[in-house]
């Protein structure tokens, strides 16, 4: 008797026969390794079928479209297929699997959705040893050109099961990767796995951006370059379905690797980027996912598009402000960078009103004060002296109107005389800020 992992992870002989499709699961197009059948009699993997209905919580089957009870009690375990799937494996020699004969069934027609089923069963073993062995062995490569070669709307299940085998057999240093991730059909696979985050299969979406991850971490210079809006259009859109978080610090970090080219970020700023990472973050995800969501924004911030879709989301400062002394030291580095970005170049009446409404210009003033980093102190001190300049002109254009945004200038002024130790005194912007700020109060 096989155990669970030798079971399913035995790709078998070559000539066994086609896998069965009553095999596979309808979620995953995997072969199924714990098969349950619902209320509606359709049979599904469990760890698919209880992702479906718990984590994406969709009360209906997937295939019939009938109502399903989110209940796990009422999934029933298909032993019989279970013992057909294992005596279909038992068939099937006991020798290792030569992975080059696998790799050969994938060019021909008649074989390649099966080498792909046991490729796929094998890329899963979680050792090291063998993905080195898929790499060796050519597979990446010969992958990237067969999925060049598919079409989503028409080879779906193979672009599942390839997509997956590739993530696997990608989990390698990435020395190993940078030839495959610089080749010419990688461009071709990241416009196929544009389309595949486009779509709706979920399960699909999960595997495509863990494959984008990998490759934009191994991507060349030439690779990022040439990048697309729409690429990274259907990347926000798997941050914004919220698939799971692991699938969305995926993205998020897709986002941070190809922010290292300067026309990659205008791209992602028109696709809606600072949008949808703004309102990730209002949703209070994770610390990891807080610190790479702000040095999106950090990044995205350095043009003036970023700046002023920043600037024009109602919460958008403010979020930023939020997270200073909140997160950890790097997310502190990354929100004082994206302040320090918008103050410096917009600098507005309204921006600075913001600022102080929010409470940034507060918690500028406590950096000062916290056991942070010199760099972070030094980039918080700059914010709060050359902010002066613009702020003293804001209130000049308006003495006659005095208001709570005065009273709190002064105040946070204050603050930042006393948290630099009388230094501010030397500083003009300040004294005269200082000075027009106290003839407003009232």
């Amino acid at each position: 008797m096989h155990t669970q992992r030798q079971l399913f992870h035995r790709p078998g002989l070559m000539d066994s026969g086609e896998v069965p499709h009553h095999f596979i699961c309808p979620i995953s197009l995997q072969i199924m390794k714990d098969p349950v059948t619902t209320v509606t009699g359709i049979t599904y993997d469990r760890a698919s079928i209880e992702r479906w209905l718990l984590v994406d919580r969709k009360p209906i089957c997937p295939v019939t479209q009938q109502p399903l009870p989110d209940d796990q009690a009422l999934l029933t375990p298909n032993h019989t297929l279970r013992r057909l799937i294992q005596s279909w494996f038992d068939a099937a020699d006991d020798r290792c699997p030569d992975i080059h004969d696998l790799v050969r069934g994938l060019f021909v027609p008649r074989l390649q959705l099966r080498s792909l089923h046991l490729l796929a069963a094998l890329g899963c073993e979680n050792n090291e040893s063998i993905r080195r062995r898929l790499v060796q062995s050519g597979v990446p490569r010969i992958l990237i050109k067969l999925i060049a070669s598919f079409r989503v709307d028409v080879d779906r299940v193979e672009v599942d099961l390839a997509l997956n085998l590739l993530f696997q057999s990608l989990r390698v240093p990435q020395n190993d990767l940078k030839p495959i991730a610089d080749g010419r059909d990688c461009l071709s696979i990241v416009d196929l796995i544009a389309q595949v985050l486009a779509g709706e299969n979920r399960e699909m979406k999960s595997t495509a951006t863990m494959v984008a991850k990998a490759l934009m971490e191994a991507a060349s210079a030439r690779l990022l370059e040439q990048l697309k809006t729409e690429f990274f259009r259907s990347v926000l859109g798997v941050i914004r379905d919220r698939i799971s978080p692991q699938v969305t610090k995926a993205a998020l970090q897709v986002l941070l690797r190809a922010c290292v080219r300067g026309n990659n970020r205008l791209k992602i700023v028109e696709a809606g980027g600072v949008r949808e990472v703004v309102e990730l973050e209002l949703s209070s995800p994770d610390k990891r996912t807080t610190e790479i969501d702000l040095g999106v924004l950090s990044r995205l911030c350095s043009c003036a598009e970023g700046r002023a879709e920043l600037v024009g989301h109602a919460a958008g400062i403010g979020v930023v402000a939020k997270r200073i002394l909140q997160i950890s030291a790097a997310a502190d580095e990354e929100a004082v960078r994206v302040l320090a970005a918008v103050c410096w170049s917009s600098a507005t009446k309204e921006v600075l009103e913001e600022m102080v409404s929010v409470g940034a210009v507060e918690k500028l003033c406590l950096v000062l004060q916290a056991d942070c980093g010199s760099a972070v102190k030094e980039k918080a001190r700059w914010l709060l002296r050359f902010a002066m300049h613009p702020l003293t002109a804001v209130l000049k254009s308006s003495p006659s109107d005095p208001s709570n945004f005065a009273r709190s200038v002064v105040d946070h002024l204050k603050k930042f005389e006393t948290e630099t130790h009388g230094y501010a005194e030397q500083d003009e912007y300040f004294k005269e800020a200082t000075l027009h700020a106290a003839d407003l109060r009232v």
